[in-house]
């Protein structure tokens, strides 16, 4: 069965690329409690997996503590984390860079005692981002380094974002470093306006990679101003578009996880709304993809809120 998980890159940091936040700009100690009172609700509704990463702000740190007030969490808790951005903007809303990407041996060997000495081993360690530009495809000691980790028991994996997703998760998942796959998970975004990668997971599920499946109410688009077909499904069924959203992605053979990317308790409660979405509710809801292009144009323009 598919499982769902919460991703804490709204509940890290102050800002977040984003439509439909509430605007307003918390202290790290007011975002501390809302975070932690997200992950009591996701806890309490059964999620059992938590997704951060080393950009998300102090999204590890706030994951850290809260598994820490608990011993039973973290030894029930599914925990992953990604290197490769590193968080820049210092809290300030109106930073003008809120992240910087880096795919080197150096920034990968900071960031993981940085996350070792905050969070913890994580289950997952992730590349954040990998695109087909990659430096990391070329990098043989930083494959090496990986590998080391891989040989300590953390499973690895690499997250996709841009209209190149599916050629990376195919470059991705068939980098070898002594005879055996470097990764076994892929983090992609595929929601019901942008399902190009689709064929690559299905290709990676059957292959035995974990798939997990991000951004999947299109960062807010969906819920705040979602297309006829969806509302019109969403209404029939009495829950809000953002839980047919995810329960699109639920229905699909290739995935295993669904990323929840929830603000507030009440968002993740509105996310997990059961429904049972039938055939012709996906049928209808498969005409709203655009082309991947045009989807990622329109992300890469959105405003850091």
């Amino acid at each position: 069965m598919t499982e769902f998980a919460l991703g804490l890159a709204a509940l890290g940091r102050p800002t977040y690329v984003n439509v439909g936040r509430d605007g307003v700009h918390r202290s790290v100690d007011e975002l501390r409690a809302l975070a932690h009172a997200t992950l009591d609700a996701a806890w309490a509704a059964g999620i059992r997996r938590f997704d951060v990463a080393r950009s998300y702000g102090r999204a590890e740190e706030f994951l850290a503590g809260w598994l820490a007030a608990d011993p039973t969490r973290r030894r029930n808790a599914v925990v992953s984390s990604k290197w490769g951005y590193r968080y820049t903007a210092d809290w300030d809303p109106d930073a003008e860079v809120h992240e910087v990407k880096e795919h080197s041996l150096e920034h990968f060997r900071t960031q993981w005692a940085q996350t070792r000495e905050v969070l913890g081993v994580p289950d997952l360690y992730q590349v954040h981002s990998l695109t087909t530009d990659s430096p990391l495809f070329d990098d043989g000691p930083l494959q090496q380094a990986l590998a080391g980790l891989r040989a300590d028991g953390v499973r690895l994996g690499f997250s996709t974002s841009g209209p190149d997703q599916a050629d990376a998760v195919r470059r991705g998942l068939a980098l070898e470093v002594d005879g055996a796959p470097l990764f076994t998970a892929v983090q992609s975004t595929w929601n019901l306006l942008e399902t190009s990668v689709g064929p690559a997971l299905a290709e990676a599920h059957d292959a035995g990679v974990l798939v997990l499946v991000k951004e999947g109410v299109a960062n807010g688009r969906l819920v705040v101003d979602p297309p006829a077909p969806l509302a019109a499904v969403a209404d029939a069924h009495d829950v809000g578009p953002d839980a047919v959203a995810l329960a699109a992605i639920a229905a699909q053979p290739f995935v295993d996880v669904v990323l929840s990317g929830a603000a507030d308790p009440e968002q993740l409660r509105s996310n997990l709304a059961p429904v049972s979405l039938t055939d012709a509710d996906l049928a209808a809801l498969g005409d709203l993809a655009r082309p991947a292009d045009e989807y990622w144009t329109a992300r890469r323009a959105m405003a850091w809120v």
